[in-house]
């Protein structure tokens, strides 16, 4: 990850900046980074790190004092460092105050840009104004890792999760000196009460059947109960997955892939009629509605050369596609994998930027701090995403 440029526009970063933002995982990631550099600028105050012998040596380390930090996203407990002499003074508190937005702005950005050693190198050159090692850099973002593992890891058993939806996020990474693919499993579950979060992502080399099932129980190893609804496209293996690891549990199959797949079967010229039997049919909310229709299409169209292979896709996969109206009490929002489809975006927009990770562990930040960012967004609105 050699190169990289901003991945927040201008308008997005003072939007963070301005709406005076409670994260917690912000705050923590900010944490880390002052008192790092505040460590950082007491050994080159010395002139020699810990235990070293040096003959250049000013003063010795004289252990910390805690300090509270107010700033926009709320109070900081800082670890201070201390000098003998008491002449050192770590240059952040003044620098902060007056480069406040441009410093929140900065570690923002790196929260969500795979923090490569290099950029973050250069972001903490332009806020303490001079150059820091790359050693120093690799220890910080090692600091960063546990925040997002811990995220990553943490306990769904306080919550029940009756509707969840799954798919694969495809990633490029450099592995002993190749570029091959990952898959990033990225899994959302809908709440009782129509509440929404990303309770879990992992990285893996395909999208198999072993690779699903692995993902699966990595779920339910930390509380995942009371799945009652999978929603997600048909792939084979994950569909076989679904099926061996949620016994008892409905598939959705998503109707927004389902009748794509269908269409693809048709000819575009003359087939405006056709179009819109199929989509008039997904916009039934109850299933025996949508069975007449269903019979009523087949049997208008099925002798017809040119839509017979899209009327045995939809007469195969119809009831597959529509458990929303029986297990989710017919809420469109349970139909398809649209909310899970935006939320790929969104990390596929800062992940394009980089293209290729230097590594897992790299993708790993990424993808994650993006994901706890909209996370932490969705439990702090307002609004539910279902109203059931």
């Amino acid at each position: 990850m050699t190169h990289l440029h901003f991945t927040l526009e201008t308008k997005e970063i003072q939007s963070l900046i301005e709406k005076s933002v409670k994260d917690d995982v912000s705050k923590n990631i900010l944490m880390t980074v002052f008192n790092q550099l505040m460590e950082e600028q007491r050994t080159q105050y010395i002139q020699a790190t810990e235990y070293e012998r040096s003959s250049q040596r000013v003063s010795q380390r004289n252990g910390y004092y805690e300090r509270e930090w107010t700033t926009r996203i709320g109070t900081m407990d800082l670890k201070v460092p201390r000098t003998r002499d008491g002449k050192f003074s770590p240059t952040v508190f003044e620098r902060y105050q007056r480069n406040e937005k441009a410093l929140l702005a900065s570690m923002l950005e790196m929260y969500v840009s795979g923090v490569s050693t290099r950029k973050v190198s250069q972001i903490v050159e332009e806020l303490c104004g001079k150059t820091i090692s790359k050693s120093f850099v690799s220890d910080l973002t090692a600091q960063l890792d546990p925040m997002v593992k811990e995220w990553q890891h943490r306990s769904l058993l306080e919550t029940t999760f009756p509707f969840i939806m799954v798919d694969v996020l495809y990633i490029k990474v450099r592995e002993e000196h190749r570029v091959v693919s990952k898959s990033s499993h990225i899994a959302l579950g809908i709440t009782e009460e129509g509440e929404r979060e990303i309770i879990g992502f992992m990285i893996q080399d395909g999208e198999s059947e072993a690779s699903w099932s692995t993902f699966f129980d990595y779920l339910k190893s930390r509380g995942l109960t009371g799945t009652q609804l999978v929603i997600s496209d048909a792939h084979a293996g994950l569909v076989s997955a679904i099926r061996k690891s949620f016994t008892g549990v409905s598939w959705q199959r998503c109707q927004v892939h389902f009748m794509r797949n269908i269409l693809s079967t048709i000819p575009k010229k003359d087939s405006k009629s056709f179009r819109e039997a199929i989509k008039a049919i997904f916009r039934f909310p109850d299933i025996q509605l949508a069975r007449a229709a269903k019979v009523e299409l087949i049997d208008a169209y099925a002798d017809k050369k040119r839509y017979k292979k899209a009327c045995q896709r939809l007469d195969e996969g119809f009831e597959d596609a529509f458990q929303y109206t029986v297990v989710g009490k017919g809420h469109p929002r349970l139909k398809s994998t649209n909310l899970l489809e935006r939320l790929n975006q969104e990390v596929r927009r800062r992940e394009k930027i980089i293209r290729i990770f230097p590594n897992v562990a790299s993708a790993n930040r990424l993808i994650g701090a993006v994901l706890i960012d909209v996370h932490e967004e969705w439990l702090s609105s307002p609004r539910k995403y279902i109203q059931f």
